[in-house]
């Protein structure tokens, strides 16, 4: 049996590390338990740092709980039947609340490809349960569309000395001999992941219980692997391709390492010829990742690394010595300041999206032509009372607030036009019953016999009616025949 399941932790308080991020998990839970509904949390962090693990703790807080790997169910179809009809519907155990675990939302496609993305989306607005999705890419395009809906706790990895303290107490359970400095070394060398130093324990120690420092000589995990930052001084500072592939070998988004390269490619090379190579490089780079991304085929990634590592590497002529403080791209702060911006657009464009029948794509493109038609106040306020806009919403279209005279003479035809057409369906409605005709029986079907008809004579009168046209004696019939429900 793996140790990582033999001693997987039972409780919050058994975590290794992220103490401050449980206890948002630990308020979470009692808010739902309270019967307060929460919306759903989105663990992200890299692999092994044991957000499957908190999820599975959470599930023992209610009646029960469903699990599924979103990038095993990519489809819409697929996650709709596994998890949409779970996630509306009331639990086995009456009106307690059920936990929905949705793992590895990163790896599904996106709308473009099965809807799965979509799928996950619809399934957060009509959930009554509580939810909790993972990832391990923050920056995955996948989420864009998911972070918003959700309350994002980024885990971070363990520090050294917490995952030796575990690995000690792992080691003693089994009954293995280890030297502490042996613990340090697997702990120092796992960066962070606990199930990988559990691993390497196991692995290490399984032959004859004993562990030592010589033991680790030959031990390769993810001791060459590095943080965002030593990668990037290592494509910048060195010229040995080696060097920069080892140093290119980091659990991120290689597109978010391509944008630190690209941001501090003129604060280290100072030569305009340099500069200009290392972008040539870049734009490369960034021509191959589109590739990838378009035809589902990672294969171009390598050399999309290689154009971003070892080529910006090479494009100087020698190593600067001097110190450079890398920085973070500039692009994610131009998006911080205009999120709340595409945040509205996309409001907009999703009730334009639901009242006219039309793509997200096709409801931004109107947007010009809406911005012209918001000039005049009357018009302005016929399609804000359309599209139910609010008042933030109508100033992405024009300055000023419509005028309160133009809304209170809107509001008012709004409502007479309103009372016509009550009337006018109602007179229509009249019309028709009034054209219904009640016919009456004949009066050789009638089944009795009227007395007195045969030996009464016949009086003037009666004789100059019955000498009146056949036409007119009929239409006189029809029109004393005429019956309307609303006489009653």
């Amino acid at each position: 049996m793996l140790w990582t399941d033999k001693y997987r932790p039972q409780e919050l308080s058994q975590v290794v590390g992220n103490k401050k991020e449980i206890k948002i998990i630990q308020e979470w839970v009692k808010n739902w338990k309270e019967g307060n509904p929460q919306i759903p949390l989105l663990l992200v962090g890299p692999p092994g740092i044991g957000k499957t693990t908190l999820a599975l703790i959470i599930a023992r807080e209610f009646s029960e709980y469903i699990e599924l790997n979103a990038s095993d169910k990519r489809s819409q179809d697929a996650i709709k039947t596994t998890i949409g009809e779970s996630s509306s519907s009331m639990s086995l155990f009456g009106d307690e609340y059920k936990l929905i675990i949705l793992d590895e939302v990163d790896g599904i496609h996106g709308t473009n490809d099965r809807g799965g993305v979509k799928a996950i989306g619809e399934i957060i607005k009509n959930s009554h349960h509580p939810m909790i999705l993972t990832a391990n890419d923050f920056y995955s395009k996948r989420l864009q569309s998911i972070k918003p809906k959700c309350q994002v706790i980024k885990m971070k990895k363990s520090r050294w000395n917490s995952i030796s303290a575990l690995l000690r107490k792992i080691a003693k359970a089994e009954g293995v001999e280890v030297e502490p400095a042996a613990l340090k070394e697997i702990a120092t060398k796992s960066q962070g992941d606990v199930r990988s130093a559990i691993n390497t324990l196991q692995a290490l120690a399984d032959k004859d219980h004993t562990l030592d420092v010589s033991d680790l000589e030959n031990m390769k995990t993810k001791d060459t692997r590095s943080d965002i930052f030593n990668a990037i001084t290592g494509v910048l500072k060195s010229k040995t391709p080696a060097h920069v592939k080892e140093a290119l070998w980091v659990e991120e988004d290689p597109t978010l390492v391509m944008e630190y390269i690209a941001e501090n490619i003129p604060r280290e090379y100072k030569d305009k010829n340099e500069i200009k190579k290392a972008y040539e490089n870049i734009s490369k780079a960034d021509l191959y990742f589109g590739r990838a991304q378009s035809s589902r085929n990672y294969g171009y990634w390598k050399y999309a690394t290689d154009f971003m590592g070892i080529g910006v590497s090479n494009s100087k002529k020698e190593t600067y010595k001097k110190f450079t403080k890398i920085q973070t791209p500039t692009i994610f702060g131009l998006m911080g300041r205009n999120r709340g911006k595409r945040n509205l657009r996309d409001a907009i464009a999703e009730k334009m999206s639901e009242k006219m029948h039309i793509s997200h794509s096709i409801a931004i493109s109107m947007f010009p032509y809406l911005e012209i038609m918001f000039q005049n106040d009357e018009l302005a306020w016929e399609i804000k009372d359309f599209l139910e806009l609010e008042d933030t919403e109508v100033k992405r279209f024009r300055k000023k607030k419509i005028p309160k005279k133009v809304e209170t003479k809107m509001e008012k035809r709004k409502a007479q036009m309103r009372v016509e057409e009550r009337d006018r369906r109602a007179e229509e409605l009249q019309n028709q019953m009034m054209n219904v005709v009640v016919e009456e029986p004949a009066d050789d079907e009638l089944p009795f016999e009227i007395p007195g008809t045969e030996e009464e004579p016949v009086s003037d009168i009666e004789e100059e009616i019955a000498e009146e046209p056949v036409e007119e004696k009929k239409e006189k019939k029809k029109t004393d025949k005429q019956v309307s429900l609303f006489s009653f």
